[in-house]
């Protein structure tokens, strides 16, 4: 049974015009209203949330679970960990919730890829910040995700007939939207493919070597 102030993996068993009902352990469902939603929920799954009192001082759940997310984990820079989004700020990045416990961030310039809320993510550890809480990166160190971006690049010249239309001169809003990396990872990514002879890279695109 969930208590107040604790976090917990809830159940929704129904979803209505004024919020969810999630099970908790009691003798009733609890509200998790909408203006405590980080997205919408559905009937079925779980979902990540904190008990509180609301004005009424009745129980309702919540998914702004920050406050309640302990900042000390056992964690060290380098260690691979697992955790749910719980929430997404374009200015922060995915906040996250590792082991559904620990307070930890992936900051908005290593959003890349497809990050939503309540998807669960293997990441690997940046920072152990003073405050004890993690800074968190989807990516490899630069030496091993260079050879991932590579391959990325590859995939995409093939769906491409061979030739990608743009090239490492693209902005970087192109290049994240096309491959999900940032500029400076696909010029990592081509220079290493044009140092194994694989591509061509001509003004506006690059061209796989037959």
């Amino acid at each position: 049974m969930i208590e107040y102030g604790e976090i917990g993996l809830l159940k929704v068993v129904a979803v209505t015009k004024i919020g969810a009902f999630l099970d908790g352990g009691r003798q009733k469902d609890i509200l998790l209203p909408f203006a405590e939603q980080t997205r919408r929920v559905s009937e079925g799954e779980e979902v990540l949330v904190s008990l509180y009192k609301d004005k009424s001082g009745r129980p309702a759940l919540t998914m702004n679970v920050y406050n309640e997310l302990s900042t000390e984990s056992p964690y060290k820079k380098d260690d691979r960990v697992r955790g749910r989004v719980y929430q997404i700020s374009e200015r922060f990045g995915a906040f996250v919730a590792v082991d559904d416990m620990y307070s930890a961030l992936i900051p908005a310039k290593e959003m890349f890829g497809d990050i939503s809320v309540g998807q669960v993510i293997d990441a690997r550890v940046t920072d152990v910040r003073d405050d004890g809480k993690l800074t968190l990166s989807v990516r490899e160190k630069a030496y091993k995700q260079m050879d991932i971006d590579a391959d990325a690049v590859m995939k995409a010249i093939d769906e491409y007939d061979g030739v990608l239309p743009f090239s490492d001169k693209a902005p970087g809003e192109v290049i994240k939207r096309e491959l999900g990396i940032s500029k400076n990872a696909f010029k990592r990514a081509v220079g290493k493919l044009y140092k194994e002879r694989r591509i061509v890279i001509e003004e506006r695109s690059i061209r796989r070597v037959q």
